[in-house]
């Protein structure tokens, strides 16, 4: 005999027979998405996440038998002990784990608070890496579980790039293939251009510069690299950079020239996106730039290329080209102007699924 379920609520559906298996009231989930974490810097940790990135070929397309060797025999051979002394110079010791991932957590929190004001308690949020844990599979399989029938994957990356919104993407289409009951679900687009994104950026460096006693010569936007091939081949990511920093410095008030887009953390032979930001700095305080800021609109949260990389290594360069006051302002992290930047992009992606409180 068959019996139709009725899932309004949770429990056993009425008129089911004694042995049905309890329905979960539906829920709706927002799964938010960063790249990720190593479990911990020592050699093991650092190369089994190294291996996972290096090896999608979102991030790294040369065909497999041209990369794989040199990446296993080589690569994997040296770079986790340099990788590991750079996490280890930025550990959160405390509660043994990088900053990442510590922020991470503070963003998910302060959204699971600000959506159970908003939409009440239909909707939960968790979160997943990339790469390293928590896995996407891992939480996606923990969310049906607590029965969310739709859920919304918001990948934290304000500009679209196919390595990094488009290998998240793939990493969730996959955890889906392997539930037997897929939950609906919908992938929120870039948002660089959301009014109260670039308002927040637009006031944490209002924040940074009332707090310095001499302004900034100029202000360098720097954002993470890719190959420029990538560009010629149709990824978005460069001109999306541009157009936030435009739109950052219109939102400031600023004349033209007055803040520099540049791009950081070049790997490999390619020629990537240019101006590099590590050559650029030194040339700025080499052409009499003494002062400049830096800001990273393309990290939603500080990590190793912006605690380490451009407070150490793109630091350095400027001041040893004659720079004399570096100022890194912080990425948006868990700011309350990000946070309610993010609840409305949300509420714009959850449009038809719920648009009113539930309780």
């Amino acid at each position: 005999m068959t019996v139709a379920c009725d899932d309004a609520g949770g429990g056993r559906p009425a008129h089911a027979p004694a042995d049905h298996p309890d329905i979960t009231k539906p829920r709706i989930g927002i799964l938010i998405a960063n790249l990720g974490t190593p479990d911990g810097y020592g050699y093991w940790p650092m190369r089994r996440y190294l291996n996972e990135f290096l090896s999608d070929r979102r991030v790294i397309d040369y065909p497999r038998w041209k990369w794989q060797p040199l990446l296993q025999l080589i690569i994997l051979s040296k770079r986790p002990f340099s990788s590991g002394r750079n996490y280890r110079s930025i550990w959160n010791q405390e509660r043994n784990e990088s900053p990442l991932m510590t922020i991470t957590r503070a963003q998910t929190e302060k959204l699971r608070t600000a959506a159970r004001q908003k939409f009440g308690s239909a909707v939960i949020v968790e979160f997943c890496m990339r790469y390293g844990n928590p896995s996407t599979k891992s939480v996606v399989r923990k969310m049906v579980e607590q029965g969310c029938d739709k859920i919304l994957f918001l990948p934290l990356y304000p500009q679209y790039a196919g390595a990094t919104s488009a290998t998240a993407n793939d990493q969730f289409f996959r955890a889906l293939m392997e539930e037997r009951r897929q939950p609906a679900a919908r992938t929120v687009a870039e948002y660089f251009a959301h009014p109260l994104y670039i308002d927040a950026l637009a006031q944490s460096v209002e924040r940074a510069y009332s707090s310095l006693e001499t302004r900034p010569d100029i202000l360098v936007a720097s954002y993470h690299g890719m190959p420029r091939r990538y560009l010629m081949e149709g990824d978005p990511y460069h001109c999306q950079c541009q157009k936030t920093t435009r739109l950052l410095r219109e939102r400031l008030g600023w004349a033209p020239g007055t803040i520099l887009t540049t791009f950081q953390s070049v790997f490999g032979p390619e020629e990537w996106l240019r101006p590099y930001t590590v050559e650029h700095v030194a040339a700025l305080a080499k052409a009499g730039k003494k002062r400049i800021a830096v800001i990273s609109p393309a990290f939603s949260a500080d990590c190793i290329e912006t605690l380490e990389e451009i407070q150490g290594e793109i630091c350095e360069a400027f001041e040893h080209a004659g720079g004399e006051e570096f100022t890194y302002i912080p990425c948006l992290n868990d700011d309350d102007a990000h946070i309610e930047a993010l609840v409305s992009v949300i509420a714009d992606n959850l449009s038809g699924w719920i648009d009113r409180k539930e309780k």
